[in-house]
């Protein structure tokens, strides 16, 4: 079996930061209906040579590739957001007196 795959990655119309890994020839043609009703409309993002040592962003590359040869398809959701200073700053405060 070879080691490598010519990826699609498609991101999501609906949700930002959303990703879909597929290989190359099938397309989003195989995703399950229900992933496709929340991911929304697939937007061609890339296409690329993928190795188990290449480096993703946010992904390890043996799972995403193990996930596609599985299940047929990688799901990257978006990273999860961090309350920051800010918001803690801005948040009104109830004072006791």
């Amino acid at each position: 079996m070879k080691q490598h795959l010519i990826v699609e990655v498609f991101r999501s119309s609906k949700n930002e930061g959303m990703y879909l890994y597929v290989e190359k020839s099938a397309g989003l043609k195989d995703i399950p209906d229900e992933l496709m009703a929340l991911f929304g409309k697939g937007i061609s993002a890339m296409t690329m040579l993928l190795k188990p040592d290449s480096k993703l962003a946010r992904a390890n590359a043996e799972n995403v590739i193990a996930d596609i040869r599985e299940k047929g398809y990688y799901l990257q959701l978006p990273p999860v957001k961090e309350e920051s200073l800010l918001d803690a700053y801005m948040t009104p405060t109830k004072a006791t007196y």
